[in-house]
């Protein structure tokens, strides 16, 4: 089986070549070489299902991560067909609704935090206050 045969490229070296056996010593020698490059392939689109399993387990509210799962499977289907164009559009949808679960589950814990450490706080108040505070059954 013959090697992948690639466009060959002349690219003429700069400078000074002192110990170059050439021409006369008055002109400049220029030496070739030959550059062998590969095509460049198009990046295969990301389908995002590790994330997607993570949002599905932990971060599913408004079942954003079964959504973006199903997604990334759809995306990864696309890929292994050949459309490639249908699998960046899958990929990308995946994307945004793991971003939308991700965000959603990351400010919900942020507002839960901020609530639990306001309550302790009061309840933390109520209670020193309660020893030292007014008694309601006083009669005086």
């Amino acid at each position: 089986m013959d090697p992948p045969c690639y466009p060959t490229e002349s690219v003429a070296l700069q400078g000074r070549n002192e110990g170059y056996p050439g021409p006369s010593a008055g002109l400049r020698a220029v030496q070739y070489t030959s550059v062998n490059m590969a095509p460049e392939a198009p990046e295969a689109p990301k389908d995002h299902v590790i994330w997607s399993i993570f949002n599905l387990i932990y971060c599913n509210p408004f079942c954003l991560g079964l959504a973006a799962l199903i997604f990334s499977i759809k995306a990864r289907d696309r890929k292994v067909a050949g459309d490639m164009n249908g699998a960046r559009h899958h990929g990308s949808t995946a994307r945004c609704l793991n971003i939308w679960g991700t965000v959603l589950v990351s400010i919900s814990l942020l507002i839960l935090i901020i609530i639990s450490i306001v309550i302790a706080s009061n309840v933390g108040r109520i209670i020193s206050q309660g020893t030292t505070g007014y008694n309601y059954n006083y009669r005086g």
